[in-house]
């Protein structure tokens, strides 16, 4: 496992965009219209600025699965953010869908912790190269990384047959959000100390 770099952008990009080009939570975002994949790889690519600003940006040494991780306590308002969100809410969103999109988000939030966290904002295979425990494998490293640094993971998903990998990795659904599809969230506490 890397930290991604730069360079590495538009290979993350593609693997996003094509993991979740069918994806509802990602077309509930990305304007539907006749560029709506150029909207999805605008969404990846901010996604990445971000995480790579405030978080982790990972790719797997084979080069094939990759995770954008956020610590929300971190965020802060800059000049590229603010450049970011313009451009998110013009080329990837739509000026008149910005309401909605700004009350889902203010809905996810309202219930992650007040302390850090680890956010999973995205976590992706290349399409030809699923179900080869790719995912899992980073998925591992993932945890492994966040309980060592004393950090609970939180995420959403709005794919249900995503649910059981996820359960069986630790994590559990704790809220399900209705919007025009079921948005489930779930965390991943840290493990309990044994010890004492």
């Amino acid at each position: 496992m890397r930290r991604a770099i730069g360079q590495d952008k538009e290979l993350l990009v593609d693997i996003l965009a094509e993991s979740f080009d069918d994806n509802r939570s990602v077309n509930y975002v990305v304007k539907q219209d006749a560029k709506r994949r150029d909207r999805i790889r605008g969404l990846m690519s901010y996604s990445f600025d971000v995480c790579n600003a405030f978080g982790e940006v990972w790719l797997t040494d084979h080069r094939q699965a990759c995770a954008l991780v956020l610590f929300p306590h971190k965020k802060r308002t800059t000049l590229d953010s603010i450049l970011w969100d313009g451009r998110l809410a013009l080329a990837v969103v739509g000026l008149d869908r910005i309401g909605q999109v700004l009350s889902r988000e203010s809905r996810i939030k309202a219930h992650h912790p007040k302390g850090p966290f680890a956010y999973l904002w995205f976590i992706g295979v290349a399409p030809a190269s699923q179900n080869q425990r790719k995912g899992s494998d980073l998925l591992n490293w993932l945890i492994k990384r966040y309980d060592q640094q004393g950090l609970p993971i939180y995420l959403e998903t709005s794919v249900e047959r995503n649910l059981p990998w996820y359960t069986k990795h630790g994590f559990e659904i704790f809220n399900t959000l209705q919007l025009t599809y079921p948005l489930s969230m779930l965390r991943r506490n840290l493990p309990r100390n044994t010890d004492d």
